[in-house]
Order: C-alpha cells, then structure tokens, then sequence
C-alpha cells in the first residue's frame, strides 16, 4: 500500500506550485504529490507535466475546463483510493497552507481517522486577511456547526489528512456541493460515518501570488448547500454512505 498522497486542486497556479512542489516533498519525501488541473489559462498543468517527467512522486490529472473545487477535489479522493494510498492530505496550491505542518497532521492519524489543520484553536491564526473575510469565514463555520452538527472548530478550511479506507466508505456521488461548501460537506460525510476527528493549529498566510477564487456569490451558495444538508439529516434522506459499508 502506497503511504501518502498530497492533491493540489489548481486553476492558474503556475508560479505557485514551481515552488511548492519541491518544498512538499522535502517536507514528506515519501509522498505522491497529485496536481489536478482545471485546464488553466496560464499552463500550471504544462508545467506540473514537465515536473512530473523528472520526478516519478509528482502525477498530474488534467481536466477540460473550470469545473469547480467540489469536484476537484473528489477526483483526489478517487484517485487515492484507486491507487490504494493509506493517507491522504488536501491543501492550497497556493503557499496559504505551510508545507511545515504536513508532519502534525500527520502524527495525529494514529488516534483519528480525519486530522484538520485548524485555524481556530489555540495556536492557529490567520495572516493577511480583511475584516470582512474574518467575519465570513466565522460566520460560514458557525453555520456549519449548527446546522451540520460538526463540533470541530475550524470546518471551512481545506488543509486535512484523511484515511483513505474511511473515504471508500462514502458515496461521493451523492455529494451536493461543487464549489467551497465542500470542505463542510465532507466533514459532515465523514461524521455520518463515524470518523474521529482531531485538529492541530496551523497559521493561515493569504495566497503569495494570484486572485483568490472566494466571491460573495460562493459564500451564499456555501450557506445555501450547508442548510440543504442539514435539512436532508433532519428528514432522514439518505445522506450517500456506499452500498459496502452498510
């Protein structure tokens, strides 16, 4: 069984993941590093082919076109489970996730089945961001608590070490969000499961170079899909558990 897989959903991060390709793997020289591309206008999945062709750690996939962070990223997830990784770590492309807290989320795996790189414990922190982002990204996570009943504290953010073998026990198919309301939704998948959830502080830096992908428009769509969640638990629909772990 492979050990570890890093999946870095991209969509016009040439700059970015020329530099932190190589800081992940000197961080987690045993891992695979997956670069799923959305077709990006300024070649990040020509370069990430070019890396991967002279280092067998780094795979690409390639998509047609912007087709969303949601399905980005359980396109990792399949691919991990394909390829029978053990543990899985999604992150930015975007250097806001330090590749030095890859070995905390790492060390927590021996007592959880999810491990979060938190943002809202003692010791996490965010560097860069207006008030006006502090105050969205609060508000969408209490929402989550309420209506997800996730008593993680931070449920927005993307920096996370899954188990594989808890992955393949949900059906990613029945997933209902396509762009940031991802993050919750799968954190409330996994809790439907059983998953163990522990978190380690990290200290969030906003993006070194590129425009961030977060509107407004996203933000109420996220709000919108967290209650559609939580009204489909309330009323018992099924909420996509694999015919195999039942």
């Amino acid at each position: 069984m492979n050990s570890l897989l890093i999946t870095l959903c991209t969509y016009n991060e040439r700059e970015n993941i020329e530099r932190l390709i190589p800081e992940l793997l000197q961080v987690a020289p045993d891992a695979t590093v997956l670069v799923i591309d959305d077709n990006s206008p300024d070649g990040t999945g020509k370069l990430a082919d070019e890396m991967a062709s002279q280092d067998a750690r780094i795979r690409t996939l390639h998509r047609p076109g912007k087709l969303g962070l949601g399905t980005a990223t359980i396109r990792g997830f399949q691919y991990g489970m394909e390829h029978q990784f053990e543990l899985l770590i999604n992150m930015d492309a975007d250097f806001s996730h330090r590749p030095v807290h890859i070995p905390a989320l790492r060390a927590l795996m021996d007592r959880c089945d999810v491990a979060i790189g938190s943002r809202y414990i003692p010791g996490g922190g965010v560097i860069g961001w207006p008030i006006k982002r502090h105050i969205m990204s609060r508000l969408i996570n209490m929402w989550a608590r309420l209506w997800l009943r996730l008593r993680t504290r931070d449920n927005s953010g993307s920096y996370r070490c899954y188990r594989v073998s808890s992955l393949s026990q949900i059906d990613w198919n029945k997933v209902l969000s396509h762009g940031f309301a991802i993050q919750e939704e799968i954190l409330y998948r996994c809790r439907r499961i059983g998953c163990r959830f522990a978190e380690t502080p990290i200290v969030f830096e906003d993006r070194r170079v590129g425009t961030t992908k977060i509107s407004m428009k996203e933000s109420m769509r996220a709000v919108v899909n967290i209650m559609q969640l939580g009204l489909q638990s309330l009323v018992g629909t099924s909420v996509g558990i694999s015919e195999s772990s039942r």
